[in-house]
């Protein structure tokens, strides 16, 4: 399938920044998914996703700003859902069309979720992979614990060593996938080592002010389009009890349990593909 790099222009309060995207599959396909990534991500770990659906779909897969292949903010205070959902805002319009479908991983799903409870959303159908409308403190404590630093590497082989230790909560991926996880998680340095293809400043909203459990319940019980969740089961951040109480109120979501998965499944394996897959093409 087709697949090209691209780019949007967002707005801050400091002024016009780049958002990078993957987008794959035809331009005039019938439908169009956009699919966000988690905290320190960025858009290429949907790359087995996107090629799964692209014989339906124009998949769009946007690096958020600060990852990536997308500019950094010179304020890291601006690092933040309210930039994010503006940048979300400027993409959905430069794809021209009425609807979406939503697939967000972490960071990406309370994107997905936010713009979902919105007056008139654009958002058909929405899928959350491992996040929901309670974050408990202990897991963002967890998270705390490694955004924002800014390690530095030999080589590539180093940058996945971090990440299979740091990420280990995606399950059990293949040394391929990991590969291609950390050929696209790396930026090159002027000596020839390798640092995180992130800004370090995304994790100033980690330190600004003391941790506490996020209740985002309210949003939830907005949203009224169909929502798949996605837990993995032994997540730390989509708690057990969470997971249950999202298909009992709001969008009533329909709930899969991915086994051998942390915070969070890869969908990367053919199973949380299918999962997916199946969820968004039932209408």
């Amino acid at each position: 399938m087709p697949m090209s790099e691209r780019r949007v222009l967002g707005l801050s309060a400091l002024g016009f920044h780049a958002v990078a995207y993957t987008q794959w599959g035809r331009d005039d396909a019938p439908r169009t998914v956009v699919c966000v990534h988690g905290l320190t991500r960025n858009g290429r770990d949907f790359d087995h996703l996107a090629l799964d659906l692209a014989d339906a779909y124009r998949v769009v897969c946007p690096d958020v700003v600060g990852r990536g292949r997308s500019d950094r903010l010179a304020n890291p205070d601006l690092y933040g859902y309210p930039q994010y959902l503006a940048d979300a805002a400027a993409l959905i319009a430069r794809l021209d069309v009425e609807t979406v479908d939503w697939v967000g991983t972490s960071m990406g799903g309370l994107i997905g979720l936010m713009l979902a409870a919105q007056p008139k959303s654009p958002i058909r159908r929405l899928v959350i992979n491992d996040v929901g409308p309670f974050l408990p403190k202990a897991a963002l404590e967890r998270i705390a614990g490694y955004v924002g630093k800014d390690p530095v590497f030999d080589d590539i082989r180093g940058v996945e060593a971090y990440l299979r230790l740091v990420l280990m909560g995606f399950g059990q991926l293949s040394d391929e996938e990991w590969r291609h996880m950390a050929e696209h998680s790396a930026r090159s340095l002027p000596d020839g080592r390798f640092a995180l293809a992130y800004d370090p400043g995304i994790g100033k909203a980690f330190t600004a002010q003391p941790l506490a459990d996020v209740d985002l319940w309210p949003l939830w019980d907005r949203i009224a389009c169909p929502v798949l969740v996605l837990r993995g089961a032994e997540s730390d951040l989509l708690l057990p009890e969470t997971a249950l109480e999202m298909t009992q109120r709001g969008p009533k979501a329909r709930l899969v349990e991915v086994p051998h998965c942390g915070h969070a499944p890869s969908l990367m394996k053919p199973e949380q593909i299918a999962a997916v897959r199946g969820f968004l093409l039932e209408s």
